[in-house]
C-alpha cells in the first residue's frame, strides 16, 4: 500500500477531513487530524446538511457509519416550502425515501460528532491552528500557533475557503460571484418567532422576490438559522459601514433592502442572537488546474470553493475524501504522486461541472425570475 508506514496529516476537522481520516484508518493508515478549535464543543456548528445518495451518503456507507447516520439524521427536515415575499406558500412538499429528490438532513454538529467518535483515540489534535507548513526533505513540518509542531510524509489540506495550504499548491484565487449572504441565528424559535416557526414546520423555507433570497432552516435543537442573499459589490461589507454585531443596524438594513417584504421576516432580525455574519460568496475558476505535488493535496472548499445554493459543499468534500482514500490505497498506482494526480484530475473535472451548475443557479435565484425559476425546478 502506498501509504504503508507513512505519517499522514489532515489539516482541518470538518466533515471532509474527518471522513478522510475514518476511511484511511479503516484501511490501516496512520493519520492525525490537526484542528484549530480548542475542543469539539467550543464552536456552535451551523445549519442542517442534506447528504446526497451518490456522494455524502456513499462516503458514509463506505466509512461503515450508515447505522450511526440513521440514528442521528432528522426525518422530516427535508421538507421544503417555497414562499413569496409576503409569506404565501407556493410550493409545499415532504420528500420521502422513494423520491428521487429525497436527501436526508443531519445537523452539522451531530454529523461531526459521529465522525469524531468513529476515529481511533487521539486522532484529532485540538488547538492546532496551522501557521506554517515547510518542506523537510521528502516530508513536511507543520507549525502551530500554540508553539507545537509535527512532521508528516503526506499532508492533505481540509482547511476550508481560507486555506493556508492552498497557496503552496496553486496561486489560483477565487472570484466574487456577485452575491453576499448575511447569516443570523434565532434560538428557541418556537417562542421567539412563533409565526415563522410554524411556517418552517421543522424543514426549510425559501423566500424569493425582487432578485433577493431569504433561506430559513430549522435545527434539531429548536433553533433556526437564516441567510439573506443579495446582489452587491464585492466590497459592500466594508463599504456599507454596518456593524454586524448591532442588531438594530442590521434590522434597519434589512427593512430598507427588502422594502415591500412582509414584516413577518423582521422577526428574524429582531430576535437574532450572537451577531450576524456577512459572507461574500466566492467561487474557484471553472478551468483551474495545477501541477500535482508528490506529497501535498487538498479537498473540499480549499480545492473548489463555490456558493452554497446547490447544496453541494459538504457532499463534494465527503466525496473528495472517498475518492482520495481510494486513490491512496490503489495498488495499481506506482507512487504517491501518481495517486494524487489521479484524484486531483477527477476531482477538478467533477468540481468544474458542479460549480458551473451552482453559479447558474445562484444567478437565476437572484434574478427577477428567481421565484418562477425555483418553482420550475421543483416542479
Amino acid at each position: 500500500m502506498l501509504i504503508q508506514d507513512k505519517k499522514i496529516a489532515i489539516v482541518g476537522g470538518g466533515p471532509g477531513g474527518l471522513t478522510l481520516a475514518r476511511l484511511l484508518q479503516r484501511r490501516g493508515a496512520t493519520v492525525q487530524v490537526y484542528e484549530r478549535d480548542v475542543n469539539k464543543g467550543v464552536r456552535v456548528q451551523g445549519a442542517t446538511l442534506d447528504l446526497h445518495e451518490e456522494s455524502g451518503l456513499e462516503a458514509i456507507r463506505q466509512a461503515g457509519l450508515l447505522d450511526a447516520f440513521r440514528a442521528n439524521y432528522r426525518p422530516g427536515a427535508d421538507k421544503i416550502r417555497i414562499v413569496d415575499p409576503h409569506g404565501a406558500v407556493l410550493f409545499d412538499d415532504n420528500f420521502n425515501a422513494d423520491d428521487q429528490l429525497f436527501r436526508p438532513e443531519i445537523d452539522r454538529g451531530p454529523l461531526r460528532n459521529l465522525l469524531l467518535e468513529s476515529l481511533q483515540p487521539g486522532t484529532v489534535v485540538w488547538n492546532s491552528h496551522l501557521v506554517a507548513l515547510t518542506p523537510q526533505g521528502d516530508s513536511w513540518k507543520l507549525a502551530f500557533q500554540n508553539g507545537t509542531s509535527a512532521a508528516a510524509d503526506l499532508v492533505i489540506a481540509a482547511d476550508g475557503a481560507n486555506s493556508k495550504i492552498r497557496p503552496l499548491i496553486t496561486p489560483i484565487k477565487p472570484f466574487y460571484s456577485g452575491v453576499t449572504i448575511v447569516e443570523g441565528t434565532v434560538y428557541h424559535s418556537e417562542k421567539a418567532v412563533p409565526r415563522i416557526h410554524q411556517l418552517l414546520n421543522g424543514g426549510k423555507i425559501f423566500a424569493l422576490g425582487d432578485s433577493k433570497t431569504l433561506i430559513v432552516s430549522s435545527k434539531g435543537d429548536g433553533s433556526l438559522v437564516f441567510y439573506t442573499g443579495c446582489k452587491t459589490d464585492e466590497d459592500w461589507v466594508h463599504r456599507s459601514g454596518i456593524d454586524f454585531t448591532d442588531r438594530a443596524r442590521v434590522t434597519a438594513w434589512f427593512r430598507q433592502e427588502f422594502t415591500g417584504w412582509d414584516t413577518l421576516w423582521l422577526e428574524l432580525f429582531e430576535n437574532a442572537e450572537g451577531g450576524f455574519i456577512p459572507r461574500p460568496q466566492y467561487c474557484m475558476p471553472l478551468d483551474q488546474t495545477w501541477e500535482t505535488l508528490p506529497n501535498l493535496t487538498m479537498l473540499g472548499d480549499a480545492a473548489h470553493l463555490m456558493p452554497p445554493y446547490a447544496g453541494e459543499g459538504v457532499n463534494m468534500a465527503m466525496l473528495d475524501a472517498l475518492e482520495l482514500s481510494d486513490c491512496l490505497t490503489n495498488s495499481e498506482c506506482p507512487d504517491l504522486r501518481t495517486a494524487l494526480m489521479a484524484y486531483e484530475t477527477r476531482m477538478r473535472a467533477r468540481a468544474s461541472e458542479i460549480a458551473r451548475m451552482t453559479l447558474e443557479q445562484t444567478r437565476q435565484l437572484h434574478s427577477g425570475q428567481g421565484l418562477a425559476r425555483m418553482l420550475e425546478m421543483f416542479a
